[in-house]
């Protein structure tokens, strides 16, 4: 009998970092809805050969997976800067187009900052949803990362 083989993918890891917070510490206020609401620098390290775009999303599965963040078509490079341009963005939890920050009803939230290295770019039309990014990045994600923020609104209603 002739069973077929199954190739494995294999999806290599990057390391997310950022000089403004480390993983699994505290978000700056300043990257939040309680301050400037931009989103904050990334670092990339282990990107792979023949990576042609980033992409990147931010949830919060505290809150239900609640969309922060949804961009993509980045140029591949080690940093990802402070209120990032490049690429195009999907809408976040506002219906908005890029980057909100995290700004949780009550508690601690974490948020997860997930950077996918792509062979491609792709061709949804800007204002996709993040189930539409991963959705096209299917067979395309060469390597990725996360790195994980927690915030707390410093005014709790």
């Amino acid at each position: 009998m002739h069973v077929p083989l199954i190739a494995a993918i294999v999806i290599a890891t990057l390391q997310v970092t950022s000089p403004a917070f480390k993983n699994n510490d505290f978000i700056p206020v300043k990257y939040t809805c309680e301050g400037d609401n931009i989103s904050p620098q990334l670092n990339i390290d282990g990107i792979p050969q023949g990576t042609k775009t980033l992409a990147v999303t931010v949830s919060d599965p505290d809150a239900g997976n609640v969309v922060h963040w949804v961009q993509w078509n980045i140029a591949p490079s080690a940093i990802i800067p402070e209120k990032v341009t490049d690429g195009m963005m999907g809408n976040n939890v506002r219906s908005k187009p890029g980057y909100t920050g995290p700004c949780p009803p009550a508690g601690v939230h974490h948020y997860h900052f997930m950077i996918y290295a792509l062979d491609s770019s792709l061709s949804i039309p800007a204002g996709s949803s993040k189930s539409d990014l991963e959705a096209a990045m299917q067979g395309h994600i060469l390597a990725q990362g996360e790195l994980v923020g927690l915030y707390q609104k410093t005014k709790q209603q």
